[in-house]
């Protein structure tokens, strides 16, 4: 049968014609190439890419009909598919540049059966083969956005971030310029992933919880959203910016009915956590985020262990470096380096006398302190007057006179 055809293909470059009747023969042996099966099927579809790319032909016709041969692919069966485009791609290489758009489609559907085989990296270098900007064709913005963002997610998917970072860059160039708003949520949804991955926590956190206000997002996918929101803000280091997520997802009633709520209420109350409350809270981390620091320690350990500390400085004015270990639950060494560490990158105020090994953490100035006790004092007093004005007019003008008078 594969060899009927192949002859078929022959008889047809060396004859005459229109266009169109050539192109109408042409499609009549794709057609039975098509309905053949397994090897019959293989060869002869392979014998029909050969005769398309042939110089003989004209391009015209190959293109037409090559566009033609991408939409039955995708109704074979995977393993023949894949063989064909495989071939079809090697074949074509000479000739690349007269079949950018036909190529484009191929690449677009072998990424395809790689993804369903749950082969990541494949399926991103197939498309990455697309020349989405050095090529020939002009593509659209939606299509190269949607492109950068497959490949992305496809390198997400295989735990490599630092490529998908490049092609999440490719895709902000774009994004402003596109106006389609499922792209738009793609996009954002992907940029706080590569930011969860590449451990800029609070980035992701950020990221994420302006994801669950979105209303084109399912209301199950915003709370999903959420859910990422609240574990980035607890892994995240401890200092300013972590202090005002953890606030923002406090205020959220939202927050209430996620497992993780009680490990927040404890980090915004700046309450101490101790390790065995933070079992069940691990367990629903995802791999990339139980990943170890350089001093051998988890994330979600070193991020309690930054937010412990800075509870203690909020609770002692000073602390000795074995008393500061105990209450962490780590070695006195390992303490004063952190709390060495998070003075230094001025996350928390404070120093460090090394000779009698105390850490002092910054104390209140009382001065400051009355001048804001007395000012929010006259605040609510005048709040008092002016309800009582309000409620009595005539006796608070009486009274305000014989003030007045005295």
């Amino acid at each position: 049968m594969a060899t009927e055809v192949r002859q078929e293909l022959t008889q047809l470059m060396n004859s005459s014609g229109s266009h169109k009747d050539l192109a109408a023969k042409y499609r009549q042996i794709l057609e039975k190439a098509i309905q053949f099966t397994d090897a019959d099927q293989l060869e002869s579809l392979k014998a029909f890419v050969e005769a398309m790319v042939n110089e003989n032909v004209s391009l015209v016709i190959s293109r037409q009909l090559l566009t033609d041969f991408c939409t039955h692919l995708p109704n074979l069966p995977d393993a023949t598919a894949k063989a064909v485009y495989h071939f079809t791609l090697e074949k074509i290489q000479p000739r690349v540049i007269s079949f950018e758009e036909q190529v484009a489609s191929i690449r677009q559907h072998l990424a395809t059966i790689y993804e369903k085989e749950g082969d990541w990296r494949n399926a991103a270098q197939v498309l990455v083969g697309i020349p989405l900007e050095t090529g020939q064709k002009q593509y659209n913005v939606d299509y190269k956005l949607d492109t950068y963002l497959k490949i992305a997610r496809l390198y997400l998917e295989d735990d490599d971030p630092v490529q998908a970072e490049a092609y999440i860059n490719r895709a902000s160039l774009l994004q402003n310029e596109s106006s389609n708003e499922q792209l738009q949520i793609h996009y954002k949804v992907c940029y706080a992933r590569v930011l969860d991955f590449r451990r800029k926590f609070i980035e992701a956190a950020q990221r994420y919880n302006e994801l669950s206000y979105k209303s084109i997002v399912h209301e199950s996918e915003r709370l999903e959203a959420l859910k990422h929101a609240l574990n980035c803000t607890i892994l995240a280091s401890a200092g300013q910016q972590r202090s005002r997520m953890l606030a923002t997802l406090f205020k959220d009633e939202r927050c209430q009915q996620l497992a993780a709520y009680g490990i927040l209420e404890k980090m915004y109350l700046d309450r101490i956590i101790r390790g065995n409350q933070l079992q069940e809270f691990a367990a629903m981390l995802m791999p990339h985020q139980k990943a170890t620091t350089a001093d051998g320690s988890s994330i979600l350990d070193r991020a309690v262990i930054e937010h412990n500390l800075l509870s203690a400085s909020k609770l002692y004015n000073n602390i000795t470096f074995e008393e500061l270990g105990a209450l962490l639950e780590i070695p006195p060494a390992k303490a004063e380096k952190i709390a060495s560490q998070m003075i230094t990158e001025g996350r928390m105020n404070g120093f460090i006398d090394q000779i009698d090994g105390i850490v002092h953490f910054e104390t209140r100035e009382p001065l400051p302190t009355w001048d804001k006790q007395i000012q929010s004092l006259c605040f609510q007093v005048n709040n008092l007057l002016e309800k009582i004005r309000q409620a009595a007019p005539e006796w608070a003008a009486q009274a305000m006179e014989t003030q007045m008078t005295q």
